[in-house]
């Protein structure tokens, strides 16, 4: 029984389950049933918040504990919460595709062996950010109320409030408005 607990990495059987049930639908379709899933197992999540597709939850024991994402967010498909340490999602937070959040990582080690032991780093995702699609963000950042984080960036330092960043590693764009969202104002496409 012991081999089992290790293999499933310290997630609890409704974690599990949970995690099991989010892979299972198919992405978009779903969506609340999967997040009332996750709730259940033990993951804090706000109110008005979706997950919209399979997502993994990893990190030592009850990696749901060290988990909380706020109101009114969207958590889309294939993304990756490493919670060896705490990571804390603001409200009104939009995380794209496959976005890989991770708390874990190891000290320099010696020529024979450079990965060193674990450290462990929490991460803070501010009210109101955007999150594109594969972006990373690693052990220790705090991403600022408001800002955006381009698709497929590497964040590894903390990024200031209503700031855009990309790149690898990811670099300050420009910075954005900071004044009040107006949720009846939505942006028009250009005319093609």
């Amino acid at each position: 029984m012991e081999v089992v607990r290790q293999e499933a990495g310290g997630a609890g059987p409704r974690l599990q389950a949970a995690l099991l049930i989010a892979q299972l639908l198919p992405d978009q379709v779903g969506n609340r049933l999967r997040t009332a899933a996750l709730r259940a197992a033990g993951v804090a999540i706000g109110h008005g918040t979706v997950v919209g597709g399979g997502l993994t939850i990893v990190g030592g024991e009850r990696p749901e504990r060290r988990l909380s994402i706020g109101d009114r967010g969207w958590i889309n498909s294939g993304c990756h919460f490493d919670c060896g340490a705490s990571i804390h999602i603001g409200d009104d937070v939009a995380i794209g595709q496959q976005t890989l959040v991770l708390t874990t990582s190891h000290r320099l080690g010696e020529s024979g062996g450079r990965a060193g032991p674990h450290t462990h780093q929490p991460v803070r995702i501010e009210n109101g950010v955007w999150i594109g699609a594969r972006a990373t963000i690693l052990p220790g950042v705090t991403i600022g109320r408001g800002s955006v984080v381009g698709a497929g960036a590497v964040v590894s330092k903390d990024v200031e409030p209503d700031t855009m960043v990309g790149g690898v590693p990811a670099r300050v764009i420009r910075r954005l408005d900071s004044g009040p969202f107006d949720r009846d104002c939505v942006p028009q496409r250009d005319a093609v």
